[in-house]
């Protein structure tokens, strides 16, 4: 029982003695006390007021009174309009950090023995990841280790987005302009290059459509459906996607390439695993620099066609409806959504019914409780409707459904797009934080005296570290903007702010070499920066479930940056080494030692590794 469940069962046995009165730990809420007051935990009494018939001050009082009576941790309290500050004895604090100081897990949770799944990167094989795959990747793999830290067994995820209309347009590109190029010949990542035949697909496309738009049957088309007063520039603009599916050489080209992929043509076929192969050893590589890693891959090729015979069990159930053109709906009316369509009048399938099938597969193959989707908010309607379908279909795992929405990546110069060529790829976006943090490293000159690769591996630790907390610490949900300068800033709110504490830690635990610890334990006078960062450390695991049960890591990255400053003002305030007392100075090692292991485990649990040195 920590701390936090000792004052509520306090309360509640007080509440029970003064007035008689039962209540349950739900009813008794505690925060952290504000720094501006004494104390370490605060009680909010004002519900009590009506079982008391009493004014909350004067409960806070009797309250107080009794905490310190009745639980031996709590060593005086304080009331503020209202508000019960209580102050630990440092008896508990000096207890608390001699049992957690040496324990590099601490905060992690025993297996609960349940098992969730996070889908997350989920990529098109048509072009390399880009930014926004680096906040869905660094999103969902921070989750995942979170969920394992707060005791779930966690299996990792991605469907690949394989097939379609995009991979044809790349295939087409390659066959007639690539003139049998291979990422080998061109010296290029395969998933780059197979990315640069969709941009001139696109680019070829735009040429073509241009060049159409001067022809006779353009003007024809253009003066018989221009509606009235429409321009020829605002015309053409609407009419991309018609001349794309009806007119266009290349459009019937690809479409054509589509239609043999799906009939089984061996050398269309042949075409498309070739170029899927390039893209797959190019995002390989790319998820080794960022040292993510899956348990499974499901491929769209493969699951495409499953889902059809959920909706058939499930319109013999009641669950859908058929309209008089074959198509199977669903009315989702009475969940404040509206009727879904979940397979064609030619009983092909769409999305969602696709969707609703993997979910079943992954089921079978994992038997999971729970299922963590990483998509970026523009899919927010789509989850709202596949969980709705998989609840009325009686998915045992539909209570366990969670879309980790999240807002998308802009950079300081604006959007991308990835048609016309302008989206930063993460390759790029690794080699220019890499290259700020070399920059920064070199004018701090402080790993002169390690090796070159010692020195590489330095600057690459800071770079990811740069990378990753920029982009974690940001609420999910929110939209940002990244800036590769800003993120390598050791004075900001940033990866290697939080690694340089770490490394300060380490350089005092070094100087401080072997020693007994022991007289920590006649520490008699904790100061406000030791007691700051106690609350911190004792909060953490609490933290853990926090950010495991919102699947938001944001509050782990923001924990670890405040942990670093309170660390940096505790090192300027107080001497650690040249302490007064050899129990202060035993007590500080101590400390210094517990705040370099959480400092640790929490930036490890976002992905990011803490160098001994920068």
């Amino acid at each position: 029982m920590n701390i936090i469940e000792i004052i509520q069962q306090g309360v509640i046995k007080g509440i029970k003695s003064l007035y008689g009165a039962d209540i349950t730990a739900e009813q008794v809420t505690m925060n952290s006390t504000r720094k501006e007051f004494e104390g370490d935990y605060t009680v909010v009494v004002f519900p009590f007021a009506r079982l008391a018939r009493k004014k909350p001050d004067q409960i806070a009082e009797e309250l107080g009174e009794y905490l310190v009576r009745e639980v031996a941790p709590v060593e005086k309290y304080n009331v503020i309009k209202g508000f019960l500050n209580l102050s630990l004895s440092e008896v508990f604090w000096r207890g608390f950090l001699s049992g957690m100081y040496q324990d590099e897990a601490y905060g992690r949770q025993p297996a609960n023995g349940q098992k969730v799944m996070v889908e997350f990167a989920s990529p098109n094989t048509n072009k390399p990841l880009h930014l926004g795959h680096i906040r869905n990747i660094l999103l969902g793999w921070s989750s995942s280790r979170i969920l394992e830290a707060a005791g779930y067994e966690v299996v990792r995820v991605q469907i690949v987005n394989d097939r379609g209309i995009a991979i044809c347009k790349s295939m087409l590109a390659w066959q007639q302009y690539g003139q049998g190029a291979t990422p080998a010949s061109a010296g290029e990542k395969g998933d780059h290059f197979v990315g640069d035949y969709y941009v001139l697909f696109e680019k070829k496309l735009r040429e073509e459509y241009k060049g159409w738009q001067q022809s006779e049957e353009a003007r024809e088309l253009f003066e018989k459906k221009a509606e009235n007063g429409q321009g020829e520039e605002a015309f053409f603009n609407s009419f991309k996607n018609t001349y794309f599916n009806e007119y266009s050489r290349l459009g019937a080209g690809a479409k054509d390439m589509l239609l043999r992929w799906e009939a089984g043509d061996e050398a269309t076929v042949s075409l498309w695993k070739q170029m899927n192969d390039w893209v797959y050893q190019g995002f390989d590589e790319t998820y080794r620099r960022l040292g993510v890693e899956f348990d499974k891959l499901y491929f769209e090729s493969d699951t495409y066609l499953l889902g059809k015979d959920a909706i058939r069990k499930g319109l013999e159930k009641g669950v859908f409806y058929q309209k008089e053109d074959g198509s199977v709906w669903i009315d989702l009316t009475g969940a404040n959504l509206d009727h879904k369509l979940v397979l064609r009048s030619d009983g092909t399938s769409v999305y969602m019914t696709q969707d609703i099938g993997t979910a079943q597969k992954r089921y079978q193959d994992f038997g999971v409780d729970k299922m963590v989707y990483v998509v970026a908010d523009e899919q927010n309607y789509h989850f709202q409707v596949l969980f709705e379908i998989l609840k009325r279909l009686g998915e045992p795992y539909a209570d366990g459904l969670h879309h980790l929405s999240y807002g998308m990546v802009d950079l300081p110069t604006g959007k991308m797009k990835s048609r016309e060529g302008t989206v930063v790829d993460a390759d790029d976006l690794i080699a220019e934080v890499v290259e700020e943090a070399r920059k920064n490293t070199a004018d701090r000159d402080t790993v002169s005296g390690l090796s070159e690769e010692e020195q590489e591996a330095v600057i690459r630790q800071i770079a990811l570290a740069a990378l990753k907390f920029f982009i974690i610490k940001v609420q999910p949900r929110r939209r940002m903007v990244f800036d590769p300068k800003e993120s390598v800033d050791l004075q900001g709110q940033t990866g290697p702010y939080v690694q340089n504490a770490y490394v300060r830690v380490q350089s005092v635990l070094r100087k401080g070499g072997e020693q007994d610890l022991s007289p920590a334990a006649d520490y008699n006078r904790i100061e406000p920066q030791e007691k700051e960062m106690l609350n911190m450390l004792h909060a953490f695991p609490g933290l853990i479930q926090v950010a495991a049960e919102e699947y938001d890591p944001s509050g782990i990255a923001n924990f670890c940056y405040d942990l670093a400053k309170a660390y940096h003002r505790f090192y300027h305030d107080l001497s650690i080494l040249s302490a007064d007392t050899a129990a202060a100075k035993a007590f500080r090692l101590q400390l210094s030692q517990a705040v370099a292991n959480v400092l640790q485990h929490g930036m490890n649990l976002l992905g990011i590794e803490m160098p001994e040195r920068m």
